[in-house]
């Protein structure tokens, strides 16, 4: 049976609920959202376990952090844009200084959050997080790999920070299929261009693929669903073999996927690379769907790029 598009955060409530039944040391705090982040589910089946700390991001975190220290696997849910802006000291401190076992999980980041707007539409979310040292940050493109990367991340000691999705997303992977923290997974082969993806745009860059290959492009697509640490070893083999990279990501270019692919080619291989995402800018209030054609992160914006690229390649 074919899934329906699902939100990333639903995979990630049912799967912390599973958890739960085999861990009883996962705890989990919010800030008061847990119905949106889809913690609710963990809070309805384990009410001891759970701590609703009210509009407070920063007591979320450092209640998680003090936790962890007594033996506890901590979640600490919000919005993205609470959570990583209001209690980035207690992260940053708390958290990561420490080396806590604690997993900051947010729920809708990028522009499709949509109708609320740019206030709550965090689009800086890789960036900051991912100069932490001990954090590692993870951004999983549809609902199974969600459930998978959750169960991952409370198995793994330290700091992590995962981005889920308000908005329903196709199903593009299967259970089976292998999640390993920084080892990217390849969607499709090609060899004129490779599109790195993570979260909404991997989609999108499955779709700018076809549309491609109808003109005789053949396009590689790779699902780089943990952002640090990135893998190395798949960015270097893609420019290798394509020798033109194109990015793509719900964020701004700054700072985020593609400043990391960008810097992992510098390093190692340099070749041309064109950034799909944010550029430089807040987001607005709209349907995720228009948000993501206004801010060019649709499939026909990563064509544009990667005949951009392959031209710069010649």
């Amino acid at each position: 049976m074919e899934l329906k598009p699902t939100p990333t955060r639903d995979g990630f409530g049912e799967e912390l609920v599973a958890l739960g039944k085999i861990n009883p040391n996962i705890v989990v705090t919010s800030g008061d959202l847990e119905d949106a982040t889809r913690a609710e589910y963990f809070k309805k089946e384990f009410p001891d376990r759970f701590f609703n700390l009210g509009i407070t991001e920063q007591d979320v975190v450092g209640t998680a952090a003090g936790l962890s220290t007594q033996g506890y696997v901590a979640f600490a849910t919000s919005f993205a844009v609470f959570l990583t802006n209001r209690a980035y000291d207690m992260i940053r401190l708390d958290v990561c200084y420490n080396n806590c076992n604690v997993k900051v999980v947010c729920s809708h980041g990028g522009v499709t959050v949509g109708e609320d707007g740019a206030s709550a539409q965090c689009l800086e979310d890789f960036a900051i997080m991912r100069v932490l040292p001990n954090m590692k940050v993870i951004c999983p493109a549809d609902y199974i790999e969600a459930k998978k990367a959750t169960r991952v991340i409370a198995n793994t000691f330290g700091p992590f920070y995962m981005r889920t999705s308000r908005a329903p997303l196709p199903i593009l992977t299967q259970e089976e299929d292998a999640f390993v923290i920084g080892r990217a997974n390849v969607l499709r082969d090609g060899h004129d261009a490779t599109v790195i993806a993570c979260g909404v745009m991997v989609a999108e860059a499955l779709s700018a693929a076809d549309k491609l290959k109808a003109e005789g492009i053949n396009l590689k697509v790779v699902n780089m669903h943990t952002i640090k640490p990135i893998d190395v070893d798949m960015i270097v083999k893609s420019a290798k073999e394509t020798g033109a990279i194109v990015t793509a990501e719900e964020h701004q270019i700054i700072g985020g996927l593609g400043s990391a692919v960008a810097e992992v080619l510098a390093q190692y291989y340099p070749c041309p690379v064109e950034m799909v995402g944010v550029k430089d800018s807040f987001g607005e209030s709209g349907t995720p769907a228009q948000l993501l054609a206004h801010y060019g992160l649709k499939d026909v914006d990563i064509v544009v790029a990667v005949k951009k690229v392959i031209q710069r390649k010649k």
